[in-house]
């Protein structure tokens, strides 16, 4: 009786602590699983930094104490989008809605175009109502439907688990960064930058 009891007592303290645990999972949401937002990311507010008049003939703001590869344009450091330990290290959505890593403001020399929608715009659907299935490509150039699409180069590396035959994918208008779209995964709950190509 004594060991039914001790079990008993165990396996309720066990079924609280992961209930516990279950619990804060879902208060920063769970991730991919088939899982589609019903809408894009909010505008990010653009930033304005303080920015202190230079005296006549001083260098351009640019050189001006800036490290030598952000001068060249080289990329940012990569940053952790992981905000709990199972969610992946990419750009993702919760399913409580929440787009992590979507916080790049629209001065980002990253995202800059010099000819934003230079294939066009896409109008084959956005949201949930509209998820495609890869048909094949890879990051450089995918399709899907007779859509053709490239990923951002800075987002290389948030797509090397993509099936690009297989996987369902939504699109997203990027509010912030004119040219460019958000190709969410539904499998994975990751999202990276696209280009439409035609």
């Amino acid at each position: 009786m004594k060991t039914l009891a001790v079990f008993s007592i165990t396996f309720l303290l066990l079924t609280i602590g992961v209930y516990g645990q279950e619990k804060g999972r879902e208060e920063h949401g769970r991730v991919g699983g088939g899982y589609v937002p019903q809408h894009g990311p909010p505008p990010t507010r653009p930033s304005t930094p303080h920015v202190t008049p230079e005296p006549h003939g001083a260098p351009p703001p640019a050189q001006h104490g800036a490290p030598p590869a952000a001068q060249h344009g080289a990329p940012a450091p990569q940053r952790s989008f992981r905000d709990v330990p199972s969610h992946p290290e990419a750009p993702h959505v919760h399913t409580n809605g929440q787009w992590v890593g979507h916080d790049a403001g629209p001065n980002d020399p990253r995202y800059h175009l010099d000819h934003p929608f230079a294939h066009g715009h896409f109008a084959g659907g956005f949201g949930p109502g509209h998820v495609f299935h890869l048909q094949g490509g890879s990051r450089e150039r995918f399709w899907f439907n007779n859509f053709y699409w490239s990923v951002a180069p800075f987002d290389y590396a948030y797509v090397g688990d993509w099936l690009w035959d297989s996987d369902p994918i939504v699109i997203y208008e990027d509010p912030d960064h004119p040219g460019w779209y958000l190709a969410y995964n539904a499998r994975l709950g990751t999202y990276v930058h696209v280009e439409y190509l035609g």
